[in-house]
């Protein structure tokens, strides 16, 4: 399993043709998460909420490959239950909820147990100013918990927000047996202290997009190592 994940926002179809196909040539690369944002949770939007047309019914058939690569969505929008279902359908094993999208976070999630718990795994994105006391009635039923690294989400370039370190850490003594991923503002230089806090694996999107060599971006990364694994 790849410590790295690469991200993708993809701003078309074809954007996302592409980055894929970029991150499918990355030697030992197991996952990629594809950001979803309807623009209304956290705007702008990103594909398909970038067409009307596209948002109510995406095209997705032939996007993924599930039998050559896992995929991860990241639901950054209101009614993520609704919206994982195309991508569903498609192939993805992975679903992102965040704790801010839903009132009632545990029905949320029960709800999305329901749906889909049986064909992928559900995990919930909170911010570091997110009470983790918000979370617990729901902790049993997360597969993981992603640990959101910058302020403004749904954007990829924003710089690391120091108070994920501690949010990481409060995590990993609270729920110790439950895997944390970190997203957002991860680079190489900062990629060490996430994972001595306590992060089992790290979400990348412009560390990896905007090096002068993305592969060997990749690669740097997949040098580094876990101490609570991937």
């Amino acid at each position: 399993m790849s410590l790295v994940t690469p991200a993708v926002l993809p701003s078309s179809r074809q954007d996302l043709e592409e980055k894929l196909v970029l991150f499918e040539t990355f030697p030992g690369i197991a996952r990629v998460q594809i950001d979803v944002v309807d623009g209304l949770f956290v705007s702008p939007g990103s594909w398909p909420y970038t067409n009307d047309v596209d948002a109510k019914d995406p095209q997705l058939a032939g996007l993924l490959e599930p039998h050559r690569i896992a995929y991860e969505v990241d639901l950054m929008c209101f009614n993520p239950v609704r919206a994982a279902e195309p991508w569903i359908s498609a192939g993805a094993t992975r679903l992102t909820f965040h704790e801010g999208s839903a009132t009632d976070l545990h029905t949320l999630i029960e709800e999305a147990q329901d749906h889909y718990g049986h064909i992928v795994s559900i995990g919930l994105a909170i911010h570091v100013d997110t009470d983790l006391e918000r979370i617990s009635e729901s902790i049993e039923h997360l597969d993981y918990i992603q640990c959101m690294g910058i302020a403004r989400i749904g954007r990829q370039g924003e710089p690391l927000d120091p108070a994920v370190i501690p949010k990481i850490r409060m995590c990993k003594l609270r729920y110790p047996a439950l895997p944390v991923q970190v997203d957002g503002g991860v680079t190489f230089e900062n990629a060490k202290e996430l994972l001595r806090a306590g992060a089992s694996s790290l979400i990348a999107g412009s560390a990896l997009l905007k090096a002068a060599d993305p592969r060997a971006a990749f690669e740097s990364f997949e040098t580094l190592r876990s101490p609570y694994g991937v």
